[in-house]
C-alpha cells in the first residue's frame, strides 16, 4: 500500500505551479527583476539556470511558464539573494511568504 504522506509535497507543488501558471505575467516580471537584481543578461541568467536564452525570453515576455523544476531553481536563487530575494517574493507572491 502507498503512503499518502509521500504525495503531499508533490501535490502541494503541483497546486503551486498551477496557481503560478494562472499568474503567468507575474512570473515573467519576477524573472526579469530577479535577473536584473543578479545583474545578469538573459543569456547569462539562462546559463545560471541551465536553460536557453529563448526560454528566458519567453518567460519574461509571458509566452511561456517555467517548469516545476525551473520554478524550484528560481526559488533557490531568490533565497540566495537574501533580503532582496525575499522582497521580490513578497512583492509578487505575498501569500507565499510563509510557505517555504
Amino acid at each position: 500500500m502507498i503512503d499518502i504522506k509521500l504525495f503531499i509535497p508533490v501535490f502541494a507543488m503541483a497546486l503551486k505551479v498551477k496557481r503560478l501558471s494562472a499568474e503567468q505575467p507575474m512570473i515573467g516580471k519576477l524573472v526579469r527583476e530577479l535577473r536584473q537584481a543578479m545583474n545578469l543578461s538573459q543569456e547569462k541568467f539562462a546559463q545560471e539556470l541551465g536553460m536557453t536564452f529563448p526560454t528566458i525570453n519567453r518567460w519574461e515576455n509571458g509566452h511561456a511558464t517555467p517548469s516545476p523544476l525551473a520554478l524550484k531553481q528560481i526559488e533557490i536563487l531568490l533565497q540566495q539573494l537574501g533580503d532582496r530575494g525575499e522582497a521580490l517574493r513578497t512583492k509578487y507572491f505575498p501569500e507565499d511568504k510563509s510557505e517555504s
